[in-house]
């Protein structure tokens, strides 16, 4: 019995050793997620290709393309396609450096006005200090200036005052000692002349 059944045990396995049957749940799970995989990827191929397919006809249904189809370029592109392809290549490839060249153009024109602004902020605030300093100056000067002017004012003032008060003194003096005496009067001297006889 024991060699029946070592036999059949040896039935069951391969040349390998295996054991030959039925899968087990293991193995049938993963041919079941293999299958449910690709047709998952066979869906999104699909949707892919259907985006593919709408984008590919709504390029070709615009009309700048088909304006640009149907001019001499176009034409001549659509004949040659490997020269159409080397253009849309070189497009694509040189659409990098571009950018960056632009990028660096913007970045440096930012940059140039921004210090343009700084400098002339520190111009303008420079000026404004000069220009305070200035007017600072300007305005003691023209305190002293005046200072001055008022104190030569009223010295001159005060010697034409003097001047003018002691020339009227004089000219009153000499008005007083000019006047001729005072003749007596008719009556007096006839009064005189009675009381001498």
């Amino acid at each position: 019995m024991r060699r029946a059944g070592g036999q059949a045990a040896a039935r069951d396995r391969g040349p390998a050793g295996r054991k030959i049957g039925w899968p087990s749940e293991n193995c049938l799970f993963r041919r079941y997620m293999t299958v449910a995989e690709d047709y998952n990827m066979s869906k999104e191929m699909q949707e892919l290709q259907k985006q593919w397919h709408s984008m590919v006809q709504a390029i070709h249904s615009n009309s700048n393309v088909v304006a640009f189809m149907n001019s001499r370029v176009g034409q001549y592109l659509d004949d040659h396609p490997f020269i159409a392809l080397s253009l849309l290549m070189f497009i694509a490839v040189s659409a990098i450096p571009v950018a960056f060249f632009l990028i660096f153009v913007v970045t440096t024109a930012i940059m140039a006005c921004i210090g343009v602004i700084v400098m002339e902020g520190v111009v303008i605030a420079i000026g404004g200090i000069a220009l305070l300093c200035v007017l600072c100056g300007l305005s003691a000067l023209s305190l002293g200036v005046s200072g001055v002017l008022s104190l030569c004012y009223i010295v001159l003032s005060t010697l034409v005052n003097y001047w003018c008060a002691s020339r009227g003194q004089m000219r009153k003096k000499e008005i007083n000692g000019s006047l001729p005496r005072k003749s007596p009067p008719v009556s007096d001297l006839s009064a005189n002349t009675g009381k001498n006889e």
